[in-house]
């Protein structure tokens, strides 16, 4: 526990991928805590234009809300051919350290 810098022994037991995806055999890694609260999720859906970048969205998104925002995937893809525009769907995963989050806070925050 030491080494690895894990201060909670019951983490051992834990199923949680966040956990168990941060060791390597053979490589010793230091422990990054998570947020034991559960996540609270947002999707949003607009029409993109020529420009559009998934990635400047992502650092938009992680600009405005900062540690809040644990992960943004975008999660569909819709092409309306009646008006030849593409739309697409992202999921914002929103997760605090310390307490749960309202929904409030978190349409607050965008």
């Amino acid at each position: 526990m030491k080494l690895f810098d894990i201060n909670d022994i019951r983490l051992f037991w834990t199923e949680d991928p966040r956990f168990h995806n941060q060791f390597k055999t053979n490589e010793i890694i230091k422990f990054k805590p998570y947020s034991k609260f559960p996540p609270c999720y947002k999707d949003i859906t607009f029409y993109l234009d020529d420009n559009f970048n998934d990635h400047d969205f992502f650092e938009l998104i992680r600009g405005v809300a900062g540690d809040l925002v644990e992960n943004v995937t975008c999660v569909d893809t819709f092409i309306n051919k009646k008006i030849n525009k593409t739309s697409k769907c992202f999921r914002i995963l929103y997760r605090h350290m310390d307490r749960n989050l309202t929904n409030g806070e978190v349409i607050n925050d965008i």
